[in-house]
């Protein structure tokens, strides 16, 4: 799947955890997050995707009143 190993991807990643292989590579990392019941990091504002919480909940409350 060339799209989803695309370098765009990649640059637009916001994922900081460092020592992350999946970075860039979409579908790995939805499938691995969804198996774990947390969502990647790009679906998270950067001062919540430092907290390392995935979780739904946080998903949740961090867009609750958002809409």
């Amino acid at each position: 799947m060339k799209e989803c190993n695309d370098k765009r991807n990649r640059t637009r990643c916001n994922c900081s955890w460092e020592p992350c292989s999946r970075k860039g590579v979409c579908c790995e990392c939805l499938a691995y997050h969804w198996r774990r019941r947390e969502l990647p990091a790009c679906l998270f504002p950067d001062g919540v995707e430092k907290t390392y919480d995935r979780s739904l909940r946080m998903f949740i409350e961090t867009y609750r009143d958002k809409a």
